[in-house]
């Protein structure tokens, strides 16, 4: 069932690993070509510009870019009330777990009368971007909104794309997670053009946006956009980077498991299917010391595959060239293979698994345990599902409520602490040709001097 590539032979380092193990390829570089002129055009024309490319990109030309108030509503009464709970209990552990984020403000006395505050201060509006494409995310919705809100940030503007089925508006459930997160500003808008508008703003074209946004403005621009896409939502979050901040940019969904002998063949299928119904390059990898158990997995696979709704999808991702099962020589070489796979979602299925899990260096987020599956994350585990794909876990973390937080800090000297530091701040001025650096400290002594010579 899946490709196996057999390392328990091999001595290789972290670099040649990376460039072995299974995983799918996103050239952010080349679509980038794609959106630079859509960009500008949403620059250019605003409101006009996207409902132009709503009519090319998404088959409808929606009349409100800016959803009525009354249709978030009406989403929200119209919501299953067993989604709606489920929502709600969604909601409600991420705001725990992300509020456990929230660093506290903190004054250090570097010398007497000497103190730096280190302060955490919310940027003031962000984008939030939630995609349509093959499943519908109101799970995106909370992800991004609730750490947004428990960081501080005082408007939130979100972005989803128009939906032919719908009358040009998002899909009701996604407005229905709007409405209990009380999500107000919220717009018809998909793809590198709703990147572009959130980076940039956008005027209004017509009446109709007028009346929807109050006034010329449609939307303001923001300060941080953050939320999963396609090849093209990324390229457009890579070409406005500068101007905003973004989060990451976002690749193909990715699982790895890192499991023993003792593992269960049927919870580790499970879990590498559960990541292959996203998308056709959908990675799903199985690092594991035990032929027998990726014997096992692939037959568990094989049965599961033939009666799962999206198999069709599914079994391309997992017969890819971005999925497979690599066999280890034992527990130290596949805590080397999951470090370089880097993995944004980790599952631990073996022996002592919280020990092996502290090993672990690189990965977006971790699963400890058989009862710890990825879609526990996705939805209701208090942790962030938007996380670091393409192996960029070596050096990025998922999404929390640092993405919408400055530090800022907070100098405070007094007359006599500055006097005690002017002379070894003299000296290093100096000592790098900035004595007007060396003066500025040394004009407070003078001046004070002076003053006091007055009296």
């Amino acid at each position: 069932m899946l490709t196996r590539t057999d390392l328990r032979s091999t001595r290789l380092s972290a670099r040649q690993l990376a460039q072995t193990l299974p995983r799918a390829t996103l050239d952010v570089t080349a679509a980038q070509a794609a959106v630079a002129p859509l960009i500008e055009d949403v620059r250019s024309r605003g409101a006009a510009a996207l409902r132009d490319a709503a009519e090319r990109f998404d088959g409808v030309r929606p009349v409100h870019l800016r959803v009525p108030a009354a249709a978030i509503a009406q989403a929200l009464d119209g919501l299953d009330p067993a989604v709606r709970e489920a929502l709600e209990l969604s909601i409600a552990h991420n705001r725990a777990g992300h509020t456990a984020q929230v660093p506290a403000e903190r004054t250090t006395e570097v010398v007497p009368g000497g103190t730096v505050t280190q302060r955490w201060i919310p940027v003031e509006r962000v984008g939030l971007y939630v995609p349509g494409g093959l499943a519908v995310y109101p799970s995106s919705v909370v992800m991004n909104a609730v750490a947004a809100q428990v960081a501080g940030v005082e408007q939130i503007a979100l972005a989803s794309p128009p939906q032919a089925e719908f009358a040009g508006l998002p899909h009701p459930t996604i407005l229905a997670a709007c409405a209990l997160l009380g999500i107000t500003e919220v717009y018809a808008v998909g793809g590198a053009q709703a990147i572009a508008m959130l980076a940039y703003g956008a005027d209004a074209q017509d009446d109709t946006d007028r009346a929807d946004a109050g006034g010329e403005v449609l939307c303001r621009g923001v300060d941080v956009i953050t939320g999963p896409g396609n090849i093209y939502v990324a390229a457009a979050k890579r070409a406005v980077m500068g101007r905003v901040g973004i989060d990451a940019e976002a690749g193909p969904t990715e699982i790895a498991v890192l499991a023993d002998a003792g593992a269960d063949p049927e919870y580790v299928a499970a879990d590498l299917l559960s990541q292959a119904e996203h998308d056709p390059n959908a990675g799903s990898v199985l690092i594991t010391d035990s032929p027998e158990l990726a014997d096992a997995v692939d037959a568990a696979l094989e049965r599961r595959l033939s009666e799962t709704r999206h198999r069709e999808r599914a079994s391309t991702a997992l017969r890819g060239p971005q999925s497979g099962t690599v066999l280890v020589r034992d527990l130290a070489q596949a805590i080397e293979v999951a470090d370089a796979y880097a993995a944004e979602h980790l599952e631990i299925h073996t022996f002592d698994a919280p020990q092996v899990a502290r090993r672990i260096r690189n990965a977006g987020a971790i699963f400890i345990g058989p009862y710890s599956p990825v879609p526990l994350g996705d939805y209701l585990a208090g942790s962030n599902h938007v996380l670091p794909t393409g192996g960029t876990a070596r050096f990025a973390a998922g999404l929390n409520v640092m993405a919408f937080l400055k530090p800022v800090q907070l100098i405070e000297y007094s007359a006599s602490a500055l006097e005690a530091m002017t002379p070894a701040l003299e000296v290093l001025a100096s000592c790098e040709d900035l004595p007007a650096h060396g003066e500025a400290a040394r004009a407070r002594q003078t001046v004070k001097k002076a003053a006091e010579h007055a009296l």
